[in-house]
């Protein structure tokens, strides 16, 4: 009986974002092998009345991996990366390419020391898939990524082709991933308020946002990227016109006493304004009390 594990598409980190990407391979017959913390027999994705079950078992020891994967897709969140150090080590190859599945800007940058052979891939993802309390996930978007447009990354699109997840190949990846991170930026206001897309609503909170977005926007144009001054403004919009009741992942991480993802989302833009000599005075109220949140203690 052969029992080699399959190793040819593998996803680390079956969360929301996983999850997600499990399933839309799933659906052409191209079920990938799962890799996390928790054993299940199996994922769930609910879309629009539709449940989509992901054969498992998700994997819980890397000493079961005897060969490397031919794409990993790195699902878990910025503060685990360390945590799935291990994955990468039994997964990775010289050949292999790691397509990122994070938020910020910084993917390359934190990955490389566990991926020293492999191929990164960062990636911008742009839909809304919560994980809800009896472990299923529920997708409230289409599914989309923008990737660079490099061979590597060819690689991720080709393994995506026939899918349901779009998946874009931009030249101006950088700009795109700038205009998610100020996205993701002022999502943390969210995670401070406890509060969900229906307060953008309150014309407070969408002034305070409104300015942060600008602020945050002048720290990008510093490092070079070329964004309208009408994008603050679109990204607001888009807020105000979600459901009221949508979340966010810095939100959920937040209600349920995990780490958050302060640093990547929203100590970036101080950060890098202190490097450029842009103000940031509501990054520096924000970050501390992201971080405080987060780490404590008290």
């Amino acid at each position: 009986m052969n029992t080699e594990i399959n190793t040819a598409v593998a996803i680390v980190g079956p969360g929301a974002i996983g999850t997600t990407v499990a399933a839309m391979l799933h659906e052409i017959d191209c079920t990938p092998l799962l890799c996390g913390r928790t054993p299940r027999d199996h994922l769930t994705l609910l879309e629009d009345g539709r449940t989509i079950s992901v054969p498992g078992p998700v994997r819980t020891s890397p000493k079961q991996i005897t060969r490397p994967a031919d794409l990993v897709f790195l699902a878990v969140k910025a503060t685990q990366i360390e945590a799935a150090a291990d994955w990468l080590a039994a997964l990775v190859g010289p050949q292999t390419v790691v397509c990122v599945l994070q938020n910020g800007i910084e993917q390359v940058e934190r990955v490389r020391s566990h991926v020293p052979s492999g191929h990164i891939v960062p990636a911008v993802v742009w839909f809304p898939a919560q994980a809800q309390s009896d472990g299923s996930v529920r997708l409230r978007g289409e599914a989309r990524l923008t990737l660079p447009d490099t061979a590597a990354a060819r690689v991720v699109a080709r393994a995506l082709q026939g899918t349901r997840c779009a998946v874009d190949l931009a030249e101006n990846f950088s700009a795109l991933a700038w205009r998610k991170l100020l996205q993701n930026a002022v999502a943390g206001l969210m995670a401070l308020t406890h509060r969900r897309s229906g307060m953008f609503s309150r014309a407070d909170i969408a002034g305070l946002a409104l300015t942060y977005l600008r602020e945050c926007l002048a720290v990008a144009r510093a490092e070079g990227i070329e964004l309208g001054e009408d994008v603050s403004q679109e990204i607001l919009g888009k807020f105000q016109l979600a459901p009221a009741d949508m979340g966010t992942s810095i939100l959920t991480d937040r209600e349920a006493g995990r780490p958050l993802e302060w640093d990547i989302r929203n100590g970036i833009i101080a950060r890098r304004g202190r490097v450029h000599g842009v103000p940031t005075p509501i990054s520096d109220i924000l970050v501390p009390l992201l971080a405080a949140a987060s780490d404590g203690p008290g």
